[in-house]
């Protein structure tokens, strides 16, 4: 993945839009209708290059009081849409920020160090399969878990082929793209990221995706 766009879905698990407009008020009937709505959310992610690597650090803005990690299973797709393989995604997140306004998605979800993929593409799984697979999060500080969290794909509300296609509309990708499919796991507004955290997510038909945590 050296070229590849990375977009994301957000509010495609009712556990994510339960907590977005809990989080919320200014925003909560936006989070509510387009959980609903024919059209879902897609935004930008990350270029190619600004990918962080299994092993490197994702960051969490120092302007920000609630940064969490995202996992979410993530579709690689090639110049026509096309679904060709799957891999693990990290949307790191400064919530409180998107909280205060919607307005402000971009700050909250796009910085140094936002958007970690890896450690491989699992090729050939087919959606009924990849809806079998569990997602965990663990966080780790100073060697001890400090939150651990698990769905499962299968709670993924939209297809993937109606998000492929929602993101190719009127939009061209020479290189194909990556697309994170959203996120069930949320760590309460009590819980923070430090630096020096490790977190590791788990997707159980594809491996383990670990990075630790630095302050950008």
């Amino acid at each position: 993945m050296e070229r590849q766009e990375v977009w994301a879905a957000g509010v495609t698990y009712l556990r994510s839009k339960t907590a977005r407009m809990k989080e919320s008020d200014f925003s909560a009937t936006a989070y509510d209708k387009v959980y609903a709505a024919e059209r879902p959310e897609l935004f930008f992610k990350a270029l190619a290059e600004k990918v962080v690597a299994p092993g490197e650090p994702v960051g969490i803005r120092r302007d920000a009081r609630w940064n969490v990690p995202e996992p979410e299973l993530a579709l690689v797709l090639n110049s026509k849409g096309k679904i060709v393989g799957h891999t693990i995604g990290n949307d790191m997140s400064s919530r409180d920020i998107e909280g205060e306004n919607l307005l402000y998605l971009p700050r909250a979800k796009i910085y140094t160090g936002s958007c970690a993929l890896g450690p491989w593409i699992q090729l050939g799984a087919s959606e009924t399969a990849a809806r079998e697979w569990k997602i965990r999060l663990a966080i780790r500080r100073n060697g001890e878990s400090v939150f651990a969290g698990e769905t499962s794909v299968s709670q993924i509300k939209r297809s993937f082929e109606e998000l492929a296609g929602f993101l190719f509309r009127s939009q061209v990708f020479p290189h194909g793209a990556v697309l994170l499919t959203g996120t069930g796991i949320v760590p309460s507004g009590t819980f923070t990221l430090q630096e020096r955290d490790v977190v590791e997510i788990e997707i159980t038909g594809i491996g383990w995706l670990r990075n630790p945590v630095m302050v950008v």
